[in-house]
């Protein structure tokens, strides 16, 4: 059996944990530099504030519906994620986290044990550790486990917050109650193609010939189908390093010194440095872009990218910069306003895997070196140590006007108790 523990309304219920004062109060969380809504409180939802509402356009709604809003805090969110996968690991050692706020557990082996009450005692135990409310699916295959958990958030009352698909009557039930649009996988554009085939709820889906949903939806709709009748055929996926890596950032101005641009692109090949030696990976080539603005077509238009081999692997960002720069210095122009910039690491290969040449290599004291500097930074704050060809008194910073404090993250920003 397959458990999908999903967190309910994640990135409110987690504004809720150190201020219980919003327990019953709409919640809502805007995106990336306060764009839009990304996640809801169930009183937002029944006050008609739909997923994606530009935040610009429902301010009047938030202040008069009395809404509280918040900036995105993925500190305080990733956090919270890895407290709760924490206490589901104690409970079943395989554990797939599927995104931040919902993770597979596979209970193999488990046939003798009351998965009901452990459900129960498992939404307990993280509630009480960690404040954050949970809803749990059982269920034969991992999608037949979203079906589970869609019911048990649902229908709370009926359920305790747990529900169990654990034979083919309550299968063909489930299947039969889900609409084609609300399946697990099944995007809008392949919905639409299949209400146009009669196909309205997952099980419609499951009575589709084989070779049809193959050819339409590909051999990951086929697996799709056979999951929700119950065939078993994913099993929980390892975490696998990235294949390549990029870091983008539009400018907040037209930038037409070079200095200026290099600049950003060092800054950019050290974060992406320092993601390849968080995985433990180097890479063996890398590509820099530069843009103008689009949108500006009253203005010249140039955009260009290269990609460099390296002479060898490597994460260092001394040496990353290095090759940037050199990148940037051959596809550089002057006479443009450029926007945007990025560099994308390629060809990774873990760290302690390479070739050695007889004359050039990697620098073998960058590798001390940069050990110490993630640890300063991680320590200290992002980005605290930089290369001297960075610019020191440079930070890049979203737009979060309405930002919670990061209170398990930051000492300085810990929740404090009056004790009087």
């Amino acid at each position: 059996m397959f458990a999908l523990v999903d967190c309910n309304n994640f990135y409110a219920s987690c504004e809720r944990v150190f201020r219980p004062e919003l327990n019953g109060v709409p919640v809502v969380v805007l995106s990336n530099n306060d764009g839009c809504v990304i996640a809801r409180s169930n009183e937002a939802k029944s006050l008609g504030i739909e997923m994606g509402a530009p935040a610009f356009q429902f301010e009047k709604d938030f202040e008069e519906k009395g809404i509280k809003v918040f900036s995105s805090n993925y500190a305080l969110y990733g956090d919270m994620s890895s407290r709760v996968v924490s206490i589901l690991s104690t409970y079943c050692p395989d554990v797939e986290v599927y995104s931040i706020d919902e993770a597979f557990l596979q209970f193999d082996g488990y046939g003798y044990f009351d998965l009901q009450a452990l459900g129960e005692e498992m939404r307990r135990t993280v509630t009480k550790s960690t404040g954050i409310p949970v809803s749990i699916g059982f269920a034969p295959t991992k999608a037949l486990a979203k079906v589970a958990n869609r019911i048990a958030k649902k229908y709370q009352n009926a359920t305790a917050g747990v529900y169990i698909i654990d034979g083919q009557d309550k299968i063909n039930k489930a299947i039969k109650w889900l609409q084609i649009g609300d399946v697990w996988g099944v995007g809008r554009q392949h919905a639409k193609r299949l209400i146009a085939q009669g196909v309205n709820t997952a099980y419609d889906f499951t009575l589709m010939p084989d070779q049809w949903v193959k050819n339409n939806m590909s051999i990951v709709g086929l697996r799709l189908k056979r999951e929700l009748a119950g065939i078993r055929t994913l099993e929980l996926e390892e975490v696998k390093p990235k294949k390549n890596m990029a870091v983008t950032r539009s400018f907040n101005e037209n930038y037409t010194e070079f200095e200026k641009v290099k600049e950003r692109v060092v800054t950019f090949a050290a974060i992406c440095a320092e993601r390849l030696r968080k995985q433990d990976s180097c890479c063996n080539a890398i590509m820099v872009f530069v843009h103008t603005n689009a949108f500006r077509q009253d203005q010249p238009q140039y955009n260009r990218s290269i990609v460099m081999q390296l002479p060898y692997p490597t994460n260092s960002s001394i040496e990353l910069a290095r090759f940037a720069t050199k990148g940037l210095q051959k596809i550089f122009k002057l006479g443009f306003g450029y926007k945007k910039a990025g560099v994308m690491a390629l060809e990774l290969t873990p760290a302690n895997y390479g070739q050695w040449m007889l004359f050039d290599n990697s620098n073998s004291t960058h590798g001390p070196l940069f050990a110490v500097v993630d640890k300063l930074n991680k320590a200290y704050g992002q980005q605290k140590v930089k290369l001297a060809a960075q610019d020191l008194g440079r930070t890049w910073k979203m737009k979060q006007e309405r930002l919670s404090p990061r209170y398990t993250t930051k000492f300085d920003e810990i929740i404090t108790i009056n004790a009087n």
